[in-house]
């Protein structure tokens, strides 16, 4: 970092989410072995890499979990109340969810995403082509709580959570998550939410490592982020991204390896790296059947329904919350 960089790192007021991952990035630097959460993966660049990853032959998850939304979507519509409020955790593109719109008289969407500028954007879009729909962005980290807009207090909540993004949470987080939306929902709540299953380890190695390296940019995005907004002076060519399977913990464990010794400065702090020492950004945790049920029944959710497609290589889940 150059002085000037460093004098504006400095001085430069943080708004509370940039301020809330310069605290993240610190600490998470400041640990053995070194970790980053996958929160911060999506700023407009990283979601918009993300979007490109979903489109990649390798990568089962979207592809399947949207033929699941087709293919079951008017059953799933039967379940979900009349003019409900459908709240989506961690909200990306819309292309999921306008297929539950297809089927579903929804009485107003609520998309919250930590994404503000790429949120906004896909908000307005949805918007332009449901006009009658009230769509009601919230920016916030949907780890957290957060509250939803007053114009929906009264509403049938319905939870929305696609992808694969329960498996970017250790345990004990998708347990804290679960208990977090049951809380922000309230009791008689439905979710829907997308559950990576177990599988051959092959077609989960391709999935993480695609050959045109897409997913190797996303990883390595974060770095530019880390420059681009804390003044850090990472070096990208300097790190390469590594994705393997953890038979042991049923995830697939990404990483952002030095390839030599170096020092890199944020904020005016210095963190050494060895040769071959990683940054561990993400898991992706894979479940059983049985394993998900009994993490929802632990949280205060009750399994309703649940579809998946021919191949048994991705879930869709109806929770229902307890009272």
């Amino acid at each position: 970092m150059n002085a000037r960089a460093a004098v504006s790192a400095k001085v430069q007021p943080f708004d509370p989410q940039t301020s809330a991952f310069a605290a993240d990035v610190l600490d998470g630097l400041s640990r053995q072995p070194k970790q980053i959460s996958p929160k911060y993966f999506y700023d407009a660049a990283g979601s918009e890499l993300f979007e490109q990853i979903t489109r990649l032959p390798e990568y089962y998850p979207t592809r399947t979990e949207l033929g699941i939304l087709r293919a079951h979507g008017a059953e799933i519509a039967t379940i979900i109340p009349a003019d409900a409020a459908l709240v989506e955790f961690g909200a990306g593109a819309t292309t999921k969810v306008r297929l539950l719109l297809q089927h579903c008289s929804i009485g107003a969407y609520v998309p919250v995403d930590i994404s503000g500028e790429f949120l906004k954007a896909q908000a307005r879009a949805l918007q332009q082509d449901f006009p009658a729909l009230r769509v009601m962005p919230v920016v916030a980290d949907f780890t957290a709580p957060f509250e939803l807009p007053d114009a929906v207090a009264a509403m049938p909540k319905v939870g929305f959570f696609p992808g694969s993004t329960l498996g970017n949470f250790e345990p004990y987080e998708a347990s804290a998550f679960l208990r977090s939306a049951r809380q922000i929902l309230g009791p008689g709540a439905l979710l829907l939410i997308g559950v990576d299953l177990e599988k051959d380890d092959r077609a989960l190695y391709a999935a993480y490592n695609d050959a045109a390296g897409v997913t190797a940019r996303f990883n390595l995005n974060l770095l530019a982020r880390i420059n681009r907004e804390l003044g850090g002076n990472f070096d990208l060519s300097a790190f390469t991204h590594r994705a393997i399977y953890n038979r042991e913990r049923h995830r697939i464990e990404m990483h952002l390896v030095s390839r030599n010794a170096q020092t890199v400065r944020i904020l005016g702090k210095s963190f050494a790296f060895r040769a071959g020492e990683s940054i561990h950004t993400e898991n992706s945790y894979k479940y059983s059947f049985e394993r998900f049920n009994t993490l929802a029944r632990g949280t205060g959710w009750m399994p309703n329904a649940s579809w998946t497609d021919h191949d048994g290589l991705f879930s869709v889940h109806a929770l229902v919350a307890s009272a």
